[in-house]
C-alpha cells in the first residue's frame, strides 16, 4: 500500500512539471519535432508559448495560420473580370487559403490599385509583398508554396473569405 501511495504521488508531481519553453523544429528533410529544446539539425525553429490564449483563427490548420500571419493573401478582382477572376477565387477556396477579396469598382479604387500593384490587369493575388498578376495556377501554386501554405486542404475544411470594398481596405492601411 505504501508503494502504491508513493507511486501515485510521484506521478502527480511529474505531471505538474512543465517546461517554460517549447519549440517546434523542422529539419532539412522536413521532419517536425516538438520539445523543450530545438533540434540540433533544425532548418526552421519556432518558439511556442504553451500558455498563449488561442487566437480567433484557431480553426485554421497550424501551417495555414503560420503562413497567413507572415504572408496574408488578398485577391483583387473587378466588375467584368469574368472567368479569370472566378477561377482565381475558386482556386484559393479549393486550396484552403484564407484571403481577403477586394472588388475594384470606382475610378479612385482602380487608380489606387494601379499605383500599388504597378499594373492594371486583374485578377491579382497580393501575397506578402508580392503582386502576382493574372491567373496562372502553376504560378500561384509556386507563390503559395514558397510562402509556406499547405499544398492540400484538410478534409472538410473551408477557409474563411473576407470580402471588402476597396475603399474600406484603403482606410485600414
Amino acid at each position: 500500500m505504501h508503494k502504491l501511495f508513493l507511486s501515485i504521488t510521484i506521478l502527480l508531481l511529474a505531471a505538474n512539471v512543465q517546461a517554460e519553453e517549447y519549440y517546434r523544429s523542422i529539419n532539412e528533410s522536413g521532419k517536425v519535432q516538438y520539445g523543450d529544446a530545438p533540434a540540433k539539425d533544425a532548418a526552421d525553429i519556432e518558439k511556442i508559448n504553451p500558455k498563449a490564449v488561442p487566437s480567433a483563427d484557431d480553426s485554421l490548420p497550424y501551417e495555414t495560420r503560420r503562413a497567413s500571419s507572415k504572408f496574408p493573401v488578398t485577391l483583387y478582382i473587378g466588375d467584368g473580370c469574368g472567368k479569370g477572376c472566378n477561377q482565381a477565387h475558386d482556386f484559393l477556396i479549393n486550396r484552403g487559403i484564407p484571403f481577403t477579396e477586394i472588388n475594384l469598382v470606382t475610378a479612385d479604387e482602380i487608380t489606387a490599385f494601379k499605383k500599388a500593384s504597378g499594373g492594371n490587369q486583374i485578377p491579382v493575388m497580393h501575397i506578402g509583398a508580392d503582386w502576382i498578376t493574372g491567373f496562372l495556377e502553376n504560378q500561384w501554386n509556386k507563390a503559395l508554396d514558397a510562402a509556406g501554405y499547405p499544398k492540400s486542404v484538410p478534409y472538410g475544411f473551408h477557409a474563411p473569405v473576407k470580402s471588402i470594398p476597396a475603399k474600406e481596405k484603403a482606410k485600414s492601411e
